[in-house]
């Protein structure tokens, strides 16, 4: 599809759809204030009949209107006009855009809700990724295709012609930001039978061949025995597939600057290993690689956008599978960095092999580490599917993720990781246990991770919650999230 800003009026676009917004109550946008001195009141008729309200994602398409040139018309409700959140606003954009499907050109003038203090930039760059969002499928192992969307073209108005040019950036930021979220949906949508750790090594050198700023190098277990990870390959020693440890770089500048390193949880497919999922629970476990498609989607977003910053991105990448072969509760592992780890659960293996990982970026310099994951259910009962936890050994670092959070729409939420919670990973046989019990599940997954990134200021984000969406086995997609904040931070980075 098509997507481009415009400075544009109602009646210079008379063959395509025009999609304009009501408020609850009826007040008019400039836009549909246009249409309804066109049609001779025609809208205002509907408010006072009761056929629309404006009630927040009210919808009503209407067709050749009687005595205009407008042929198609679609009504959106936005519900009180002082109300509207920037998540409303997003969800509003979803569902309009998802009303178009049959339609092969829009013009879209939700420039003109308010929205908070939002800029029209903002909303721009919302509606961009909106649009995405609303037109994605994912099809493919399905002999039966869905039918593939009428809307070719997408035009987003701009009623400030003195706003063009930041409106234009917003664009590009929101086309990026985009197509590294599909890429991460793809990627999680995809069955473990076929999305392997080779599977995803091999998007990373698609990767590179596709932008030259990109760079891979795949360690293989050979490699990664000679750098002692006996973490991470303690995890993967019960699989048939053999670990992958993926490294990108993405040099958007020739300045000398460290590098911003973002590290992803890539397992897979997760069962539990010895320590075995009930089989309910193992539905969604594909999504368990789902921050290892959050760094490849955001090196996708970063070269699409040409961003001026230095990024490496470290994916670990394995499956936990049960067996003769598999690591046991109570083995003790020696991790890269020299410290030993009691295994008191199988099926906490996804902070095994960051903690290798996190190890291993310290060879990259790097001025700041980003670890996501999906790493504990815990998270889920703290925060439910709306925000992803934010734990950090650095506060200006969490705050500034939390400031893009919020910036995109993207919205995280700060944990404590006190020393006090440390007591709880404790072992009387190695130098920590790899779990810490039911109690604060999500800040003891941090604690383990802390010890392993003393080096360099460091963030952990914890999107069990967020990367998928889950209800039930009917309902299970990707969201892309958090490559909407990553990619706000790093903005700002270089701004």
């Amino acid at each position: 599809m098509k997507l481009s800003i415009q400075i544009i009026q109602p009646e210079k676009q008379p063959k395509t759809c025009l999609v304009v917004g009501i408020a609850e109550g009826g007040e008019l946008t400039p836009a549909a204030k246009e249409i309804d001195k066109a049609s001779h009141g025609l809208l205002t008729k509907l408010i006072k009949q009761g056929v629309f309200e404006g009630k927040m994602n009210q919808l009503l398409p209407l067709y050749h209107l009687e005595g205009t040139p407008y042929e198609h018309v679609l009504l959106v409700g936005y519900g009180k006009k002082e109300k509207l959140s920037a998540t409303g606003f997003r969800k509003l954009v979803v569902n309009a855009t998802k009303a178009l499907l049959k339609a092969p050109q829009a013009v879209c003038f939700l420039t003109e809700l308010p929205v908070g203090d939002k800029s029209l930039a903002w909303k721009v760059k919302q509606m961009t990724e909106a649009a995405s969002d609303a037109l994605y499928r994912f099809d493919l192992f399905k002999s039966e295709k869905e039918p593939a969307p009428a809307l070719k073209e997408f035009i987003i108005a701009l009623p400030d012609a003195q706003e063009e040019k930041a409106c234009r950036q917003a664009l590009q930021q929101g086309q990026a930001v985009a197509a590294g979220m599909t890429l991460v949906k793809n990627l999680g949508n995809t069955p473990s039978n076929i999305c392997t750790p080779s599977f995803l090594a091999d998007q990373a050198q698609q990767l590179a061949k596709d932008y030259s700023s990109v760079t891979v190098e795949v360690l293989e277990e050979k490699d990664m025995q000679k750098l002692k990870m006996g973490a991470l390959l303690g995890v993967s020693q019960g699989s048939a597939e053999d670990a992958k440890l993926i490294c990108l770089e993405y040099k958007g500048t020739t300045k000398q600057q460290a590098p911003i390193a973002l590290v992803g949880k890539g397992v897979t497919f997760d069962t539990g290993g010895n320590s075995l999922k009930p089989a309910d629970a193992m539905v969604g476990m594909k999504y368990d690689m789902c921050g290892a498609a959050t760094v490849l989607g955001t090196i996708k977003a970063l070269a699409e956008l040409k961003l001026p910053i230095n990024v490496v991105g470290v994916i670990p990448a394995v499956e936990n599978m049960p067996g003769g072969t598999a690591y046991k509760p109570e083995d003790i592992l020696t991790s890269m960095s020299g410290q030993t780890i009691e295994v008191i659960s199988t099926d906490a293996e996804g902070r095994l092999i960051l903690a290798d990982a996190l190890t291993y970026c310290e060879r990259y310099k790097p001025e700041v580490v980003i670890d996501i994951a999906t790493l504990t259910g815990a998270v889920v009962i703290a925060l439910g599917f709306h925000a992803t936890a934010v734990l950090s050994n650095h506060e200006p670092l969490s705050n500034d993720l939390l400031q893009a959070g919020e910036e995109s729409n993207d919205r995280g939420w700060p944990m404590p990781l006190w020393e006090e919670y440390q007591e709880q990973i404790k072992s009387p046989f190695a130098d920590m246990a790899n779990v810490g019990g039911r109690p604060a599940g999500t800040i003891t997954a941090a604690c383990f991770l802390s010890r392993f990134a003393k080096k360099y200021h460091w963030a952990h984000l914890d999107v069990a919650g967020t990367a998928a969406m889950m209800s039930g086995t009917n309902d299970r997609m990707a969201t892309g999230r958090p490559v909407p904040m990553l990619m706000q931070y790093l903005i700002n980075r270089t701004t």
